[in-house]
C-alpha cells in the first residue's frame, strides 16, 4: 500500500463544516464511515427548487458535489441518454452520469490536491452553485422528468427560495450559466413571457 504524501494538502470533515456554515448552507444529514464523510443538502436554483445534493468527502482523493438530477429514467429511450452525453459536452467542469438505479446525476469533483487552503470555502461554494445553475439552465429540458406531463406545481414560482443569499454571492463567478438564466427567469412555468 502507497504511503500518503504528507507534503499534500488535507481536508478533515470539521473544515468541510465550517465551510458549509461560511457559505450559510444548512445540511439535512451527515454521515461518516471507513474515513469518508458526507453530507446531504437540499439547494434551490431560482427555477429549479428542491435539488438534493450530496457532499462526499474523501480526505486523501476529492471533494464530490453529487446532485441527484432527477428521477429515475423509465421511458426506455435512448433520447434521454444522448441528452445526458450532450450535456457532459455542453457544460465543462461538470459530469453526468446515470446511477444503478438509472437516476440521472450531476457530480462535480474538487480534487484535494487542487484546492489552495485560502481558497477551499470559495471553491465548494462554486461548485455548489455550479450544479444549481445547470439544474436551472436545464429546467426545462428536464421538467418532463421531474414532474407527469412536465406540468410545474403551481406553487413553485411562489416558493421562497431557501439559498437565496447564497446564490447571489457565487453566480457573479458563473456568468455562462446564470446571465440568460435571469431572462429566463422572467418566463412563467408553462413557457409564456411572465
Amino acid at each position: 500500500m502507497p504511503s500518503a504524501d504528507h507534503g499534500a494538502p488535507t481536508v478533515r470533515p470539521a473544515d468541510v463544516e465550517r465551510w458549509l456554515a461560511d457559505l450559510g448552507l444548512q445540511p439535512i444529514e451527515r454521515a461518516e464511515r471507513d474515513g469518508i464523510a458526507s453530507w446531504d443538502l437540499v439547494l434551490d436554483g431560482r427555477r429549479r427548487l428542491d435539488l438534493r445534493v450530496t457532499i462526499i468527502l474523501d480526505p486523501s482523493l476529492a471533494l464530490i458535489c453529487w446532485a441527484h438530477f432527477a428521477p429515475p429514467i423509465n421511458d426506455m429511450f435512448r433520447k434521454s441518454y444522448r441528452k445526458l452525453l450532450r450535456w457532459n459536452d455542453d457544460f465543462p467542469f461538470a459530469k453526468f452520469s446515470v446511477g444503478e438505479d438509472e437516476q440521472p446525476l450531476l457530480a462535480v469533483e474538487l480534487p484535494i490536491d487542487t484546492l489552495a487552503p485560502d481558497d477551499r470555502p470559495d471553491a465548494l461554494g462554486v461548485a455548489l452553485t455550479r450544479i444549481v445553475g445547470i439544474a436551472d439552465r436545464l429546467f426545462d429540458d428536464t421538467r418532463p422528468w421531474l414532474w407527469i406531463g412536465g406540468r410545474v406545481p403551481p406553487d413553485l414560482e411562489a416558493r421562497v427560495r431557501r439559498n437565496g443569499p447564497f446564490l447571489d454571492r457565487f453566480a457573479p463567478r458563473l456568468p455562462e450559466l446564470f446571465e440568460e438564466s435571469e431572462v429566463d427567469a422572467a418566463v412563467d412555468t408553462e413557457g409564456q413571457p411572465a
